[in-house]
């Protein structure tokens, strides 16, 4: 069955059927079997030769994590457990030590990658270079699944990678899938928009709007894999804002060929197309200090790697017979869709023995949220789904352990915040109220110079691994640029951190009392906000500033609480201010937060672009020649 641009819904499609398809221009369906998983029973799966060097590795990590909170943990005893440990004495101290083990885990991560990428020049972090230019055998779907988004935009990103794709051996062997789930308003643009410029391109760009929005995303990609899966070996998830290129693409594809085995490669996408301060802020953050923590995981993890959802290839068959997801009994926020379905999917394909592996790669972008606001909405959503996957620890049979301490570890990142926050009221409580004097819950020295390596340990490694490599060092503006970057990204961390601390809990507790997230289309486009509206949005953090503030001055603790109580008076001022893009200009101007180009500029890439029609002449359509 073949459907066109100027059909509505596909030929023969009846009854369900003609609800799901609202308008199309595919290829002849291929359909694929996707069942349920039953999460009950273990599937069969291919045993392999247990992996000593690997499981060396995640216990040489995990030491390295337990042996800083051994050292805290003692030192903590000798202060407060000299005459024995109270029962609130015991509490603090059960706040306190996973809370340095946490820490202590990301700094062991970071140091891991930091030798991988400086000492080992990458050695083992990226586990399949191709060594000739074999031609691909496979076919690719690029798959864009888009729900209201700006979708001239996602045109011109497309573009791109389908210019680039036109760069590289094999090329032909890639076609691009829009699969909207947007409304019927924005629909009928995306419509237009696609029936004007699909004959741009040099290659299928096929486009598909389901009239329901069935399961989301993952419902999304089920709804492609069962029509049209069939025909192609292997899938490229996008995000609508994920720009990759032809050359990842074609590697990816030829890594899966040559390695059947492998279910799926994740790549590390960093942050790109930042316009507004806080967004410039994060992808400084991301495209600096990411590289060295995402090296440190990828060799741990090994082929126990993670799904994010996006940015990844995933071999279709073997996502079809692994992945398909049940709704989950009862109600939302637990029951209903699955929401973080990534990680999940991941799990389910270690599940029945195929490899997940993580790859870097220096052209492989996503966008990030342009404001606090915003990085906390998606966060609720990512927070509800993370915490539905406690349960299904306990009902999936057959899960390998790895996969089980990944997903437990995402869902137990969100309790980190709200025992930050009750270890704050422990202490500043115990000492107002005289259950303890405040020399003998203060850290000692030793202690904070632990802490504090720990804390900003990685930042500093990051730096050393930029400064290694001069034309790195060149792309972030050089090294004054660079550590200037730097102290501000420090700054404006701390003020950050308690902001989102609250944030945290308030989510986290809304969503154990039953109220489900919105999962309304992303906000990728902002220019600022009203300080009344930030006011009340913050109305809480202003609140919690208050009340540690009066528990501070009694227990005499402001010094070492004014980085907490600066962080929570400031949210409004902080949100509103980080979220203009004419101070993002500023900071672009005067090389603040300066990061290397995206490829595409480098090669003089321009996005096609798009005029919509204005009364009396036609929409255009202009294709701009590659100059590099």
């Amino acid at each position: 069955m073949t459907s066109t641009g100027g059909t509505n819904v596909a030929d023969g499609a009846t009854g369900s059927q003609a609800l799901v398809r609202a308008f199309e221009s595919v290829p002849a369906e291929a359909p694929l079997a996707m069942p349920v998983q039953d999460f009950a029973t273990a599937p069969g799966r291919i045993h392999r030769p247990l992996n000593i060097d690997l499981w060396a590795r995640r216990l040489l990590v995990v030491l390295l994590a337990l042996l800083p909170a051994a050292l805290a943990a003692h030192e903590m005893r000798r202060s407060i457990g000299l005459d024995g440990i109270s029962f609130w004495e015991g509490v603090y101290l059960a706040l306190f030590i996973p809370l340095f083990a946490w820490i202590a885990f990301g700094f062991a991560t970071a140091a891991i990658g930091f030798l991988l990428l400086t000492v080992g020049k990458g050695k083992g972090v990226r586990p399949y270079i191709p060594r000739d230019r074999t031609p691909l055998k496979a076919r690719t779907a690029i798959l864009l699944p888009v729900c209201n988004e700006d979708f001239l935009g996602v045109l011109g990103r497309l573009s791109i990678m389908e210019r680039s794709l036109s760069q590289v051996m094999g090329g032909e062997r890639f076609e691009f899938f829009i699969l909207s789930d947007s409304n019927p308003e924005n629909g009928e643009t995306e419509r237009k928009a696609y029936l004007e410029m699909r004959k741009a391109f040099s290659r299928p760009v096929h486009y598909r709007r389901r009239a329901r929005n069935i399961g989301r995303k993952p419902g999304n990609i089920e709804e492609w894999v069962t029509r049209f899966g069939g025909a192609y070996d292997h899938m490229i998830v996008l995000d609508a804002d994920s720009v990759m290129s032809g050359q990842t693409m074609a590697r990816l594809s030829v890594d899966m060929e040559r390695h059947p085995h492998l279910g799926l490669i994740q790549t590390v996408p960093t942050v790109m197309g930042a316009a507004t301060l806080f967004a410039r802020w994060q992808q400084f953050a991301s495209r600096l200090f990411g590289p060295i923590s995402a090296a440190g995981m990828i060799w741990w993890a090994g082929s126990e790697g993670m799904f994010w959802g996006h940015n990844a290839i995933v071999r279709v068959r073997a996502f079809a017979e692994s992945c398909g997801l049940p709704e989950l009994p009862g109600r939302a926020p637990f029951g209903g869709h699955i929401l973080s379905h990534d990680m999940l999917e991941a799990a389910l394909l270690r599940r029945r023995g195929w490899d997940v592996h993580m790859v870097t790669a220096d052209d492989s972008f996503e966008e990030f949220p342009p404001a606090m606001p915003d990085l906390f909405t998606r966060d609720r959503r990512w927070c509800q789904g993370n915490i539905q996957h406690v349960p299904l620890l306990a009902k999936i049979k057959g899960l390998h352990p790895v996969s089980r301490f990944q997903l437990f570890v995402g869902a137990s990142a969100y309790c980190t915040s709200p025992l930050w926050l009750a270890m704050m009221l422990v202490v500043l409580g115990g000492v107002a109220t005289g259950v303890w004097p405040p020399a003998a819950v203060l850290p000692s020295s030793t202690l904070l110079t632990v802490t504090a390596v720990l804390l900003f340990g990685p930042k500093i490694l990051a730096i050393g691994w930029a400064m290694a490599d001069p034309s790195r060092r060149i792309g972030f503006g050089g090294a004054v640029r660079m550590t200037r970057g730097v102290i501000a990204d420090i700054l404006l961390s701390i003020l950050m951190a308690p902001v989102a601390m609250l944030t945290q809990t308030i989510n986290l507790f809304s969503i154990l009392m039953g109220r489900k997230a919105r999962w309304n289309g992303q906000t990728r486009d902002r220019d600022g906000m009203a300080i009344l509206g930030a006011i009340w949005l913050f109305k809480w953090h202003i609140l919690l500033g208050v009340g540690l503030a009066v528990l501070a001055v009694r227990a005499n603790a402001i010094g070492w609480m004014s980085p907490v109580l600066a962080g929570l008076f400031a949210a409004p001022i902080l949100a509103a201010l980080t979220a203009r893009k004419d101070l993002g200009q500023r900071a672009e101007n005067s090389g603040l937060f300066q990061v290397p180009e995206p490829w595409w500029r480098t090669q003089n890439y321009r996005p096609l672009r798009f005029r919509w029609p204005v009364p009396g002449r036609k929409a255009s359509v202009s294709r701009p020649a590659n100059d590099g």
